[in-house]
C-alpha cells in the first residue's frame, strides 16, 4: 500500500477532528505529502471519518490524478495541491468547519491578535474571500490570503491551517478555535485589546523554542 504511514495519520487526525468538535459529519478534510515520493494521501469525499481505513484514503499526485485508491477524493482536493505546492514548508493540510472560527469567517472578519495564541498562524488569521466550494477561484483566493501564514479564515465556509505535519497543522485548528471563541466572547462583552504587532514578533521568537526539542 502507498504511503500507509500518511494513510493512517489520515485517519487519525480525522477521528481528532469529530472527538475535538472541530467538524461535524463528514465535513472538512485533510491531506499529508510525502515529499520524496511526490505523493499526497487525502481523505476522500464525503467518507464518514469514524468508519474510515487507511486504505480508503486517496493517493494523487501533486496534479490530483489518482495514483491509488478506489474511492474519489475531497471536492477541495484543489486548494490542497496548491497550498502544497505554494510553500515547501507546508507538509499537510487541515480544513474544519469550526463553529467560533467559522462564526468569524461568517462575518468576513480576520481574526486579529487577541490572544498571543494567534501566534500558531502568525499576527493575525488573514480572511480568504468567498467563493464557492471546490472551485478555482476559492483556490486563488486561499492562497493570495494565506501568504506566510500557518491559517486562514474562508468567508462563509471555515479554517484551513498548515504546518510541518499533520500534527502542527491539526494543533494550529485547536488553538486557533480557542482564540476565535476568545474574540468572540469578547466582542459580546465591550471591544477586545489587540496586542501590537511588536508584541506577537516577540512571541513569534519565542515559539520557535517552544516545547520539547532535541
Amino acid at each position: 500500500m502507498l504511503l500507509f504511514e500518511e494513510r493512517k495519520s489520515i485517519v487519525e487526525y480525522g477521528k481528532k477532528m469529530i472527538t475535538s468538535q472541530l467538524t461535524t459529519g463528514s465535513g472538512g478534510n485533510l491531506s499529508v505529502i510525502n515529499r520524496s515520493q511526490g505523493l499526497v494521501a487525502i481523505k476522500p469525499s464525503g467518507a464518514d471519518y469514524m468508519q474510515l481505513l487507511p486504505e480508503d484514503v486517496v493517493v494523487v499526485d501533486l496534479d490530483g490524478t489518482i495514483v491509488e485508491g478506489d474511492l474519489v477524493p475531497s471536492s477541495e482536493l484543489r486548494f490542497h495541491l496548491a497550498l502544497l505546492k505554494h510553500r515547501a514548508d507546508i507538509n499537510a493540510v487541515v480544513h474544519t468547519h469550526q463553529v467560533y472560527a467559522t462564526t468569524i469567517a461568517c462575518l468576513n472578519w480576520e481574526l486579529p491578535a487577541v490572544h498571543y495564541l494567534i501566534g500558531f498562524s502568525g499576527n493575525k488569521v488573514p480572511l480568504a474571500k468567498y467563493a464557492t466550494y471546490g472551485t478555482q477561484e476559492l483556490c486563488d483566493n486561499i492562497i493570495e490570503a494565506i501568504g506566510m501564514y500557518n491559517a486562514c479564515l474562508m468567508a462563509n465556509h471555515g479554517i484551513v491551517t498548515v504546518g510541518l505535519d499533520i500534527a502542527a497543522a491539526f494543533a494550529v485548528a485547536e488553538e486557533l478555535e480557542l482564540v476565535s471563541r476568545l474574540y468572540y466572547q469578547s466582542k459580546c462583552i465591550g471591544e477586545p485589546v489587540i496586542l501590537s504587532d511588536d508584541e506577537m514578533k516577540i512571541i513569534g521568537e519565542r515559539f520557535k523554542t517552544y516545547g520539547q526539542r532535541q
